[in-house]
């Protein structure tokens, strides 16, 4: 049956007003000008070379990998045991629960941020890298859950019920058995809520004090048109690390499924 053409350019269209702004940035990010506008003046690779220079961005590069990581492994591990208890069992709630978990995704960003901001400073956490990695956990953990559901949902319970006849204890099973299968799941949910952690700007903002994280670094360049081919280049690596994040997070999730057909 053949796709209507009408569906075909609308398709593109929409593809085209999504991806082709972000295209714009690393094109304009190997502009020897410094205005980012039409026609490009040259070609260079001085704005690449001149961002191992600057010792900030280093810091605040250091800064997001350190709350991404932890962030990451926090929520994967959170997330690992409510998508099991999700998948396993019924218990009165559990809806509701669920619901809250993935509340995150709908709840505007700088709600979240403001609230949290007056929870830390009232129980005497300051704004901090600290604060940070809490907050991203929370915002990072409804994609852990929602991924590592999917790594649990065909996952054939007769192994465990296997091992355990086997003698193995419920710690050993999991172990053994569980942990191997849903692995590529499990890496896929670090993969994804690193990448979350490592862009997230609104919480970083508000939680990270004076020790920022990336984004709020770009933030604070991106004001002064100087600096604006810097920012350019950092954020077109920034922009294919995501990419390349992403495509083997979604490696890993296919690798998930098809170890469960």
């Amino acid at each position: 049956m053949r796709r209507p053409s009408g569906l075909t350019a609308y398709a593109f269209l929409y593809l085209a007003f999504l991806y082709l702004p972000v295209l714009f940035l690393p094109l304009f990010s190997f502009n020897s000008g410094t205005i980012v506008a039409f026609p490009i003046k040259g070609w260079t690779l001085d704005w690449y070379r001149q961002l191992g220079a600057q010792d900030t961005l280093i810091q605040a590069l250091a800064n997001s990998l350190m709350v991404g990581m932890v962030s990451a492994l926090m929520s994967t591990a959170m997330g690992l045991f409510a998508a099991r208890a999700y998948t396993r069992y019924r218990f009165q709630g559990s809806a509701a629960s669920e619901g809250l978990v993935m509340l995150p995704l709908v709840v505007p960003g700088i709600i979240v941020a403001s609230s949290m901001l007056v929870l830390f400073i009232s129980l005497g956490l300051k704004p901090s890298l600290t604060a940070v990695i809490l907050g991203h956990t929370f915002l990072a953990l409804p994609f852990a859950v929602s991924i590592l559901k999917s790594a649990f949902d065909d996952f054939d319970v007769s192994l465990e019920e296997a091992a355990r006849d086997l003698g193995s204890g419920v710690i050993e099973t999991f172990w053994r058995v569980t942990l191997p299968v849903i692995a590529p799941g499990i890496v896929a949910s670090i993969l994804v809520t690193f990448t979350v952690s490592f862009d997230e700007f609104v919480l970083a903002f508000f939680l990270s004090g004076n020790r920022p994280t990336l984004p709020v670094y770009i933030w604070s360049q991106i004001r002064f048109p100087a600096k604006l081919p810097n920012t350019l280049a950092l954020g077109s690596l920034l922009l294919l690390a995501s990419i390349l994040l992403l495509v083997v997070a979604e490696y890993f999730r296919r690798r998930a499924t098809k170890s469960r057909v």
